[in-house]
């Protein structure tokens, strides 16, 4: 495999890129429309006040008891306007991509994403309860029970603290976790026992290792792949998703994609010229790693036993004989975390408990929700059935999108990052349960290999829509229709006023630098 983008490629230091044709820096052309929006930092500092927003008003619902109606209208409406300005601040920043000027710098844009950011780490958990589950998991591991055998219920006690904070969906369900995220839950609930405070600031610090990994890998496999690294910055690590469901909403994901990433980085980088195999090891290495996370990431070692294969020729004898070679550093990866934490090897029984969990977001159950609902008009019980039918479709349509991108990447038709970022892109869109953040699996490695483009922008565009899908804050809502109405309404007339007040600035501002 060659990567003609490394002769070209500088150190990551903030200032030199990697364009899409892997020379310097590729200026796009003017688009329609260009300059309109205000000016980079006034969108940097928008996109601050949205997270510090978004964060007072987290804390204010989860403090406030019984708040009052206003309250109530005024903290839901200052989530939806922090949740809308920052979609809006960084789907402006995404414009200057397309302008003669282009993205700010990469220490820029690094920089943004650190301010944008730095509320939500001290924010409450958002978007998602699932950190209280790792509370839980972490708590049973550390009093000597099995989390790969008993729920949180069953094992704490329903009337337990932590087990009342865990999701209903979770509270009978054993941990469907690797094994290192399980060590990582018992040490945590060790070093905080009963406080969930510190508890979900250390998983938010495993979380943000992720994200740092994720911001480090990002760049390599864009230099790797000749792509403009703040292109690749903007669309795979600033984007909402990582900041809402990473940050602040505190998901092992983080961890699992950021050391997925770096893993294939590293693995990339040393069949890239003269293999480097200690290189070589560490990267495969760190994708087993980041598969004991969470299994989906060990997707990624077939992208990498792929261009190994390429690299000595190709080949489907190659092919297998790479394969296989992964297989054998996986299994060596999970029986030493496995033995190495005391976890054992518990954890492969439960991989597919999250699957249980029957996802409106994906398409294989649209098949049983519509074929159930047929059923029920003539007093048939066939739902459940036909869920279980639409995913076993799923799975045959996601082995057939594999062979055909490997055999692709095999053949040097599809390059390595792309091609792992359809693979995983095929298993979120065709698997048993989607939620937001699976996006995030995919996003990174796409962000990392597309140029400006449309499909580009089709990305930029879905991202910005998962990260409207879920409520900024969770609450009670029953009986209080005007409060929920009235906090949406508020927040998005003020994202709307903002959007306006932006856009005829910008024009102020082009027609100065016209004249």
């Amino acid at each position: 495999m060659s990567h003609p983008a490394r002769k070209n490629a500088t150190a990551v230091d903030g200032t030199d890129d990697v364009g899409a044709t892997g020379g310097s820096v590729v200026q796009a052309t003017p688009a329609r429309g260009a300059g309109w929006a205000a000016s980079p930092d006034v969108l940097r500092w928008l996109g601050v006040v949205a997270t510090v927003l978004l964060t007072a008003a987290a804390w204010t619902a989860l403090l406030v008891t019984e708040p009052p109606p206003a309250v109530a209208i005024s903290a839901l409406a200052a989530g939806v306007c922090g949740v809308g300005l920052l979609v809006l601040a960084w789907s402006l920043l995404g414009r200057a991509a397309r302008t003669p000027a282009g993205l700010p710098a990469v220490g820029w844009l690094r920089g943004t994403l650190a301010l944008w950011a730095a509320p939500l780490v001290v924010a409450p958990p958002l978007f998602s309860g699932d950190v209280h589950s790792y509370l839980a998991q972490g708590e049973i591991a550390a009093r000597g029970m099995d989390p790969y055998e008993l729920g949180p219920a069953q094992a704490l006690g329903a009337d337990s603290e932590i087990v009342a904070r865990v999701s209903d969906y979770w509270q009978e369900t054993p941990s469907p976790y690797g094994p290192l995220t399980t060590a990582i839950q018992q040490a945590i609930a060790a070093a905080a026992p009963g406080n969930p405070v510190v508890g979900v600031l250390l998983h938010r610090a495993f979380a943000l290792l992720g994200v740092l990994l994720v911001v480090w890998a990002v760049q390599r496999l864009a230099v790797l792949a000749g792509v403009s690294r703040r292109t690749a910055l903007w669309l795979g690590a600033l984007n909402p998703l990582v900041l809402w469901h990473f940050v602040a909403g505190v998901h092992n994901d983080a961890l699992m994609v950021g050391l997925m990433l770096s893993g294939v980085a590293l693995a990339l980088t040393a069949l890239g010229g003269e293999v480097d195999r200690w290189q070589l090891v560490g990267g495969v290495a760190l994708v087993g790693v980041g598969a004991a996370v969470k299994l989906p990431a060990i997707i990624a070692l077939a992208v990498v036993g792929t261009a190994l294969a390429r690299r000595f020729g190709g080949g489907y004898g190659r092919f297998v004989l790479a394969g296989a070679a992964m297989v054998v550093a996986s299994v060596v990866v999970f029986a030493a975390l496995s033995l190495a934490t005391g976890v054992g090897f518990g954890w492969l029984f439960t991989l597919g408990t999250s699957g249980g969990v029957n996802s409106w977001m994906a398409p294989t159950n649209w098949f049983g929700f519509l074929t159930g609902g047929i059923g029920a008009l003539f007093g048939a019980s066939i739902t459940q059935t036909m869920i279980g039918v639409g995913k076993l479709i799923g799975y045959a349509v996601i082995a057939g999108c594999f062979a055909w991108v490997l055999h692709r990447q095999l053949r040097g038709r599809v390059e390595a990052v792309a091609a792992l970022g359809l693979m995983m892109a095929a298993f979120v869109a065709f698997g048993p349960v989607i939620q937001p953040w699976y996006l995030l699996w995919t996003v990174p490695a796409l962000a990392a290999c597309l140029p400006l483009g449309r499909v580009h922008r089709r990305i930029a565009w879905l991202v910005a829509v998962f990260s409207l899908v879920i409520p900024p804050l969770a609450g009670n809502f029953a009986g209080k229709v005007g409060e929920l109405v009235g906090g949406y309404a508020g927040g998005a007339v003020v994202v709307a006023v903002v959007f306006l007040a932006l856009r005829r600035v910008g024009r102020r501002e082009a027609v100065a630098q016209a004249g």
